[in-house]
């Protein structure tokens, strides 16, 4: 590793650490010769895999690819770089567990689009409109519709089950106290007054 300082290429390693989240191993280093202290990230990387486009071309995965969309999809959006890093990893990680030295674009899509969908649902609206190709403003609204129709169906059960839960405890919290008969019509068993 070369010494950014100095370009000496001897450093050692003092300490490292490993990143569950991102899968990363942090290491902090030292030169040899100026003494300056750095560190470095490694990660792993997805080697020997390829992506078939939707136009059947062949191509070498590139997580540089990956990274710039989700970029592109949570730009202004309150998520920190270390949550990217994380979900991109998470969707690599995905990747790597189909075991496939092939992999269709769109299968790295919709893990992608799986992924976004719970950290960001802006981000996951924004991500499906370019991948999915959305040609007009009735297919953004099918998606928003498919988003939000089930988060109130949610919503509705909720609301449901919680208010029979209240008119349970209105019935049992206001029902009057009964009194004998013959106190509330002072022995008389007549309805009309005396």
């Amino acid at each position: 590793m070369l010494c950014p300082a100095c370009t000496h290429e001897a450093t050692k390693v003092l300490d490292s650490r490993l990143s569950e989240q991102d899968n990363t191993v942090r290491r902090r280093r030292e030169c040899e010769k100026c003494g300056f202290r750095f560190s470095t990230r490694e990660e792993t990387e997805i080697l020997n895999v390829t992506v078939i486009k939707r136009d059947g071309r062949h191509e070498a995965y590139s997580r540089e690819k990956l990274s710039n969309g989700i970029y592109k999809a949570l730009e202004k959006r309150p998520v920190t770089n270390q949550e990217m890093r994380i979900l991109i990893s998470n969707i690599e990680r995905d990747m790597y567990r189909l075991n496939r030295t092939e992999i269709k674009a769109s299968q790295i899509g919709d893990l992608a689009m799986k992924h976004l969908k719970k950290l960001d649902k802006i981000a996951y609206i924004r991500f499906a409109s370019v991948y999915r190709e959305f040609k007009d403003v009735h297919t953004f609204y099918d998606e928003l519709h498919k988003l939000i129709g089930k988060r109130r169906k949610k919503i509705n059960y909720k609301k449901k089950s919680s208010s029979k839960k209240l008119n349970k405890r209105k019935t049992y919290a206001f029902k009057p106290k009964s009194k004998p008969a013959a106190k509330r019509n002072n022995g008389k068993h007549s309805k009309g007054k005396s």
